[in-house]
């Protein structure tokens, strides 16, 4: 292959109107348009509020302490931002593969690839954080209502972090996520409509738990809880703004749903009306109960506490009330809720592999459904293989910054081609949302923002990020002349 030829692989792009998949499902050949406004905002919401309440406040509230809640307001407005650029280009592109399509339509097929590996680094270590948090509620739930816990062997990961750095336990394996994944896959298998239904009870049952929890919260509300405000130790180098910008980046990844209702266009009713208003309503959903519960939670319990605490919110209730039975409610919420944030995520990442697919980038194989449910069979199992592997095997605190480095960079892709889809024209540009403000300052503040976040990452998930794309690019080049033979 030429230079030439080889850079106009790299940057051409797929027309937006061929992403348009309607004639497809007339011809009964794809993914079934089965799922409506309330069913795909749930989607959002269930990939979304749990995360970052449930498990995540352990990780940042001792970067950033109690000015947690400005970490959660940077990573609310920046997702706000980047939410109304996928509202405009899933408006005009509405596809399965989210991010991968809005690139692939805009800044080429190259950059649409690494979009993609972000993509599946994002989903699937996200659906992997999730169920591992899970095990750790489950347990709570368990003691509180029969005094049984699981064995320690059976749900601690072997891969841990230790003070030491990155520790090897052969005896240990963490089994209650794995088991979660297993039921996921199965729910998921049946098809879209069914998953997403069941989706919706969970959510429904979420945010009822999470009302419950701030309002006996707010019962041991302590206004000093909140000072000093920032962090003041500086051992590691976050204090004061550093660490609220750390743990904006610990935080982000709760996000996620944004892109999971994005990779839900293909199977939409209405997906250019849909996808927008389903985008903005799971933002403000998942924005005001982020914050409710994080003010509840620094009022009920010293910063202090959250480093290292099992089943946080749980605990908290627990402390406040001196009784158990708060505590039993809420962990049987949040292993419900949980469950739908590891359904819709790994559903997520299956869609993005049938798009990749579809596209001649991956194996064909991956963009072959079921012919009754309709649901891209292979993508499923083998995304809940890997998904349950890491589970089971690695400790959460490796994964939680990955998922939002994966995030942020899709976001930023985003966010770069609403100008470049503006300016050519191309789409369903007349019908349905646009940014406002024109094509460059929301993307621009949403790009900028992103940057923010990213820059207080550490190290090691730089490291690990960019081995992964090595590794995606390799994928890319070896399937590149296959790719350019099919077309």
């Amino acid at each position: 292959m030429s230079q030439t030829s080889l850079l106009q692989q790299l940057l051409r792009t797929k027309p937006a109107s061929s992403h348009d998949i309607i004639a497809e499902d007339e011809q009964h050949q794809g993914l079934h348009r089965s799922l409506g406004l309330f069913a795909l905002t749930m989607i959002g919401v269930g990939a979304t509020i749990g995360t970052g309440i449930f498990f995540t406040m352990v990780e940042a509230v001792p970067k950033a302490g109690p000015s947690v809640i400005l970490s959660f307001l940077i990573a609310a407005l920046t997702a706000g931002l980047t939410a109304l650029c996928y509202s405009e280009l899933s408006a005009r592109i509405p596809a399965s593969g989210s991010s991968y399509s809005f690139a692939y339509a805009t800044v080429g097929e190259f950059a649409a690839f690494v979009v993609a590996a972000c993509l599946l680094l994002e989903y699937g270590l996200a659906a992997s954080a999730t169920a591992i948090g899970w095990s750790a509620y489950l347990n709570n739930f368990l003691e509180n209502a029969i005094g049984w816990q699981i064995p320690e062997m059976l749900r601690s990961p072997m891969i841990v972090s230790g003070p030491k750095g990155m520790e090897i336990h052969l005896s240990q394996f963490n089994l209650p996520p794995v088991i979660l994944v297993m039921i996921c896959c199965v729910l998921l298998l049946r098809g879209a409509k069914e998953s997403a239904t069941v989706n919706a009870i969970m959510v429904m049952i979420k945010l009822v738990i999470l009302t419950f929890f701030a309002v006996i919260a707010f019962t041991g509300f302590h206004a000093e809880h909140f000072t000093p405000f920032f962090n003041t130790d500086n051992s590691k180098g976050l204090a004061g703004m550093a660490g609220v910008t750390a743990a904006a980046g610990t935080v982000f990844f709760s996000f996620i749903g944004l892109d999971t209702v994005a990779t839900a266009g293909a199977e939409v009713k209405d997906p250019r009306r849909n996808v927008p208003l389903g985008i903005m309503a799971a933002l403000l959903v998942v924005t005001v109960f982020y914050m409710l519960v994080a003010v509840a939670a620094i009022g009920a319990q010293p910063a202090a506490m959250f480093d290292g605490q099992e089943a946080g919110l749980a605990v908290i209730l627990q402390n406040v009330t001196g009784k158990a039975w708060p505590a039993l409610i809420l962990s049987a919420g949040a292993v419900i809720s949980v469950f739908s944030v590891t359904l819709v995520t790994i559903y997520g990442q299956s869609r993005i592999l049938y798009a990749i697919s579809k596209d001649g980038l991956i194996p064909s194989a991956f963009q072959k459904v079921h012919s009754r449910t309709r649901a891209p069979v292979i993508n499923t199992v083998l995304v809940c293989m890997v998904v349950g592997l890491v589970a089971g095997l690695v400790d959460a605190t490796f994964l939680w910054d990955m998922v939002s480095m994966g995030t942020l960079v899709a976001f930023i892709v985003v966010s770069s081609a609403v100008p470049v889809i503006r300016r050519q024209g191309t789409g369903h540009g007349n019908h349905g949302f646009r940014v406002p403000f024109g094509p460059y300052l929301i993307p621009g503040l949403s790009i900028l923002a992103c940057l923010y976040i990213l820059k207080d990452l550490s190290d090691t998930t730089y490291k690990v990020f960019f081995i992964w794309m090595f590794i995606a690019i390799g994928i890319y080049f070896l399937y590149s002349k296959r790719h350019s033979r099919l077309n």
